[in-house]
Formats: structure tokens, C-alpha cells, sequence
């Protein structure tokens, strides 16, 4: 299930906020700019099946954000545990960062969690099958897929070649949890 832990960035081990209400979330993250919904399919569709049949799948939603926010690239990534470069992949987004766009994912299948820094609060939002996130340029952040990702996404750019993360040389990723599919808290 979705959920959503904010933290005061000084104290990783006690939760101000935690959630798994849909409406809650996105309440919470509209506070800070951010966007949170879930789609629902048009059709069935599983880890495997190709991108136009994903695509096709959730054709209006895709649309409707294409039109209101101006992308001009929509794609679709899979990522499964038995990936030669988990590790590398994994590793690659673990440190904060921020991007010159806005970074906007869709989960069709699995989860990954993204966690925000805002002011004096970090926002850890854990995304699963229907969720979309969309997290303002210039948002610091940092990703986690854990040790044997396992997801579908849909992702939107604004320019062809994607994003590049610019990382904040800060340690504060390393003190907050690590994403471990399947563990409670």
C-alpha cells in the first residue's frame, strides 16, 4: 500500500506523519507543490507487455497530463530483480539531488520510494501500482528502487533527452531508511 512518512529532517527515527490514505497524501503533498494520484487502467496490462499496449492502457490520464504540463516525451521503463546492474541502477539516485525539470512518474506495476527534502522536513513517499508522483523541478530529493527493484514506470520529460541529476553533496539520504519491499514501518 502507498504511503507517506514525514520527518523533521533532523530526527529520521520519529515520524511527525504517517499515512496510507490516497487523499491524505496527495493533501500533504500539494502543501509543497508536489502532485499525487492514482490512475486505473483501461485494460489489463502485466509486467512484460509492451510499451504501446502500457501506453494504450492509460491513454486519458497520459494525455490529459501531456496537454496540461507540456511534455513532449512519454516512455515507458521496467526494471526486474535479476537486472545485472540492480546495483548500479539502485545506487545511481540514493544521494540527493535535484533536477532543471520536473520528474514525473507513473507506477504501472511494483514500488520504489521517493523521498523529498523540504525546508526542514523530509517527505518519504512509497509508490506503488496506480500511483503517479510528480515532483517539482528543483525539489531536492533522492530515489530508492531497493535491493532487487522491481517495477514498471511511465515517465514524462519536458526535454527529449530527459533529466540529469544535479546532487547536493550532502550526507542526509545516508541517515533516513533505505527501501526494503515487503518490511513494515
Amino acid at each position: 500500500m502507498s504511503r507517506l512518512r514525514i520527518f523533521n529532517d533532523s530526527d529520521p527515527a520519529a515520524p511527525l506523519l504517517a499515512t496510507e490514505d490516497g487523499e491524505a497524501i496527495a493533501r500533504e503533498l500539494a502543501r509543497i507543490g508536489v502532485t499525487f494520484e492514482r490512475w486505473q487502467a483501461a485494460q489489463p496490462v502485466v509486467p512484460g507487455d509492451p510499451p504501446e499496449k502500457i501506453m494504450a492502457a492509460y491513454r486519458a490520464d497520459i494525455d490529459r497530463l501531456v496537454a496540461e504540463r507540456g511534455f513532449r516525451t512519454v516512455d515507458v521503463v521496467s526494471i526486474a530483480p535479476d537486472n545485472p546492474n540492480r546495483e548500479e541502477m539502485r545506487k545511481k539516485f540514493l544521494d540527493e539531488h535535484f533536477h532543471k525539470e520536473d520528474e514525473v512518474r507513473f507506477f504501472v506495476a511494483g514500488s520504489g520510494l521517493f523521498t523529498l527534502h523540504v525546508g526542514d522536513k523530509v517527505y518519504e513517499i512509497k509508490c506503488e501500482q496506480g500511483d503517479l508522483i510528480a515532483v517539482p523541478d528543483g525539489t531536492t530529493h533522492w530515489f530508492d528502487m531497493g535491493p532487487e527493484p522491481n517495477f514498471v514506470a511511465i515517465r514524462f520529460f519536458t526535454e527529449p533527452d530527459g533529466w540529469v541529476g544535479h546532487f547536493t553533496g550532502t550526507d542526509i539520504a545516508q541517515k533516513f531508511p533505505r527501501y526494503e519491499p515487503g518490511q513494515a514501518g
